[in-house]
């Protein structure tokens, strides 16, 4: 997946030359985007939908889903490893894009898709089909031909990559729900009308997260095929439950992320904030390594004694609170 579309360009247009502009593609996702020019701009903010999901979900961890500016590999050399981070990061982009996908064509901003006819089956008691069922088999679909395109190496690195999109694209799948709404006098609901929808995305991230918290640590083995040498992942410890094709797996360990290291691209915790009544990663013990922190006071106006008046507008008062803030020295 070439992450950099989502910094670079959430609002693509029709530009003559847009595909040979995208930086970081590769001629099979080139290819993509010429003969889908209409669903790129969903692509694109399906990755920036994923960066901002992986910056929340890591937003009180040593690492924390930083990206940088002006560069192709927007998480600098952090996703060169084979890590955990590596893996969410592949499995919430990946998941991303099948969201944003299937979210347009239900919204009806593509010709080539649009509501899902085909899995709907008979209706249940009380409530009968209506709305736009979201397709999301045809979202998966475009995630797995864009990003699964950069995959196509025999070793184990485009295997795990491979392995994590799919993760994040079964949860996509996985997580599909109805969704109804009333109709009646009063809304008495004496009619629903009920369509297979998405849930919110952040219940995406939530899910991958806790599969990052427990992903499986591999070893890569080779092997001698008629093409040559092909390298595959076992579970490292076999004395655990294998993983299966919704866990995340990573074979490389990842840096602590407590010190600067250009080389693995931790930028380090100093000046972080945390949290100084936390136990967790969050806290100010964990995220600062142990080095200690600072603690300052912080001036803030808030709306204050707000009072409803009838009928119908709120008037509050400002007021000025001081908080303490804690930072990792």
């Amino acid at each position: 997946m070439s992450l950099a579309l989502g910094q670079q360009y959430t609002s693509l247009g029709s530009q003559p030359l847009l595909c040979g502009s995208i930086p970081g593609l590769v001629p099979k996702q080139l290819r993509f985007c010429r003969n889908y020019i209409e669903i790129m701009p969903s692509v694109a903010e399906g990755v920036k939908l994923g960066i901002q999901e992986c910056q929340h979900q890591f937003r009180g961890r040593r690492w924390n889903c930083t990206t940088i500016d002006d560069s192709l590999a927007i998480f600098g050399p952090v996703l060169d490893k084979a890590t955990r981070e590596s893996a969410f990061v592949h499995a919430i982009a990946s998941a991303g894009v099948a969201f944003a996908v299937t979210r347009s064509c239900a919204e009806g901003t593509s010709t080539i898709c649009g509501c899902d006819s085909h899995h709907k089956g008979p209706p249940g008691e009380g409530w009968k089909w209506g709305g736009c069922s979201e397709d999301a088999d045809f979202g998966v679909l475009v995630s797995r031909e864009f990003a699964d395109a950069r995959e196509n190496r025999p070793d184990a690195r485009s295997a795990m990559n491979k392995h994590n999109n799919e993760a994040g694209r079964t949860t996509i799948l996985d997580h599909m729900h109805l969704k109804c709404k009333c109709h009646g006098l009063s809304g008495s609901c004496e009619v629903k009308t009920c369509w297979w929808a998405q849930p919110d995305f952040r219940a995406i991230g939530d899910f991958l997260k806790d599969k990052y918290d427990s992903a499986s640590e591999m070893v890569v083995e080779k092997h001698r095929e008629s093409r040559g040498w092909v390298e595959t992942l076992r579970a490292k410890y076999a004395l655990f439950k294998p993983p299966t094709e919704r866990d995340l797996v990573y074979y490389e360990n990842s840096p602590n992320f407590c010190e600067p290291n250009p080389e693995t691209g931790s930028f380090g915790t100093r000046d972080r904030t945390c949290n100084v009544t936390s136990h967790g990663i969050d806290g100010c013990d964990l995220l600062c390594c142990g080095r200690g922190h600072n603690t300052r006071t912080e001036k803030r106006k808030e709306k204050c004694h707000c009072i409803f008046h009838w009928c119908c507008y709120v008037s509050c008062q400002e007021c000025i609170r001081i908080y303490d803030v804690h930072t990792c020295k």
